[in-house]
């Protein structure tokens, strides 16, 4: 009987002990979520020709999923926070006819306020050739313009635009790029026999390397080179790829058609509306128990006004 309850007892004492061992083990795996702080830069569009109202932080939600996040900071981006680093990228696949359009640009160029500084690039083989660094010289900058190779090279322009982002260093400045390309990879089925709608993973790779390094995303359709083969699912590939980089960077895309602008003027000039209206966002988003890109949903409680930015941001993992 003494030896039938002892092993009673010994089999109840294990599961408890068991029991308990399952809930500190369920408690080490559960991820801990802490509050991290986030900034990122958002632009205020109002339909046509009306005045901006004005917006305020409480105005602003913020939502990571179904979280209603903490705004912490919103801010007009100018006076001390208008700092802009601007970098204007040139597809050498282009057709050399693209400079023609360079005194536009130029005007462009000369117009930005001294808080911004504006770098010129090349795109080729999936790097970028930096013909002028970031600089507030405007000289220095309308003077590395130059005819393009007009030949397509071996790459995406979406790998060099990868390449530009991962060496340029990150610091308080809003940042963005101004792509002047047709979008297309140079994968084989760019090259125009494929039929349909293909998502390039060369654009994708680019997004998340601009969200992660909160750069803004423009681009510019320029047909390349007339000797080179597009057909026309080329063409509207390369410009549904290059629209999804921009819409998820917070950024905007132009294009009319397959052929190039008679003027890029009417897209510098909105270009130009959108760096004049952008507000530096601060947050508090929730981590997660690794690092990486979370989700996120901006709107306003403003009548006729729309916000974009990027669509989803860096947060580091707990720990």
């Amino acid at each position: 009987m003494i030896s039938q309850r002892f092993n009673q007892l010994l089999g109840l004492s294990g599961a408890a002990l068991l029991l308990a061992t399952s809930i500190t083990a369920g408690a080490a795996d559960t991820p801990s979520t802490t509050n991290v702080p986030v900034s990122m830069t958002v632009t205020a569009n109002v339909a046509g020709s009306k005045r901006m109202p004005e917006i305020t932080r409480d105005d602003i939600t913020v939502r990571q999923g179904k979280t209603r996040l903490d705004v912490t900071g919103w801010v007009p981006a100018r006076g001390n926070y208008a700092g802009l680093e601007l970098f204007i990228l040139i597809d050498e696949a282009s057709d050399p006819s693209l400079s023609l359009q360079y005194d536009e640009l130029r005007s462009f160029i000369n117009e930005q306020p001294q808080s911004t500084s504006i770098g010129v690039g090349y795109m080729r083989n999936g790097i970028v050739q930096i013909a002028q660094d970031l600089t507030t010289n405007r000289f220095l900058a309308t003077k590395a313009l130059r005819l393009p190779f007009g030949s397509p090279g071996f790459s995406s322009p979406y790998l060099s635009l990868v390449d530009l982002m991962k060496r340029w260093p990150v610091d308080t400045n809003r940042r963005e790029v101004l792509m002047f390309t047709d979008g297309a990879g140079r994968e084989r089925y760019h090259r125009g026999w494929h039929r349909g709608y293909h998502i390039d993973v060369d654009a994708d790779t680019a997004t998340a390397v601009a969200q992660r390094t909160g750069t803004n995303v423009f681009t510019i359709y320029t047909p390349g080179r007339a000797k080179i083969v597009r057909s026309r699912w080329a063409v509207l590939n390369g410009q549904a790829n290059m629209t999804r980089l921009s819409d998820a960077t917070g950024g905007a895309s132009f294009y009319l058609g397959p052929n190039a602008p008679v003027s890029i003027r009417p897209y510098l000039a909105q270009v130009q509306t959108i760096l004049n209206n952008q507000y530096l966002l601060s947050f508090s988003a929730k981590s997660g128990k690794k690092s990486g890109l979370q989700s996120i949903k901006l709107s306003t409680d403003v009548a006729g006004v729309e916000l974009a930015a990027h669509d989803a941001v860096w947060v580091a993992g707990g720990k």
